[in-house]
């Protein structure tokens, strides 16, 4: 019987140690909140030529991405809101290549980066700072160097992203 209520007893005498390190995690303050409006009419957002229903696969790389680095871009206390209308991947799938080329995008100049996205940064009142409408594009997207996301299948968009940021929002600087 004691063996049954040892493990019990050690668990119970464990419960206030574990449950304190979660007390004092400091808490995070989201800089940016990410929105897809109407996910299944984006020109292009798929790993494949019969494309990936859900669409969630890429949607939420890029938002993780956007979340990122809005911590650079974002002043502290102010919120960045995007919501993302279209998005079109560099490259596209040439079906007349055959059917082993079915999961295989081809990038060319002929198919650039396109984003397009409504936004809106807000101070901590909630009064607009700045807003707006960008349809973002990268006819040179193949001349740049990215070697940050190199083997990244989004790296164009991401780019094409913090291009964006750094033109829109200049670098938040640490006081």
């Amino acid at each position: 019987m004691k063996l049954h209520r040892f493990p019990r007893l050690a668990l119970l005498g464990l419960a206030p140690a574990l449950a304190w390190p979660a007390a004092e995690a400091p808490r995070t303050i989201a800089r940016a909140n990410v929105v897809f409006f109407e996910p299944q009419k984006f020109t292009d957002v798929r790993d494949s030529q019969m494309g990936d229903p859900d669409r969630t696969t890429y949607l939420q790389q890029l938002r993780d991405h956007l979340l990122e680095q809005a911590k650079y871009h974002v002043p502290e206390g102010h919120t960045l809101s995007v919501t993302f209308t279209d998005i079109d991947m560099a490259g596209d799938f040439e079906p007349w290549r055959g059917p082993t080329w079915s999961d295989v995008r081809v990038v060319k100049d002929l198919y650039p980066p396109r984003i397009n996205l409504v936004f809106r940064l807000t101070d901590a009142e909630g009064k607009v700072v700045k807003e707006g409408k960008r349809e973002l594009r990268d006819l040179a997207f193949l001349m740049k160097i990215t070697m940050s996301f190199r083997d990244d299948p989004l790296r164009h968009e991401k780019a094409l992203l913090d291009d964006w940021l750094r033109s829109e929002l200049p670098r938040v600087r640490k006081s």
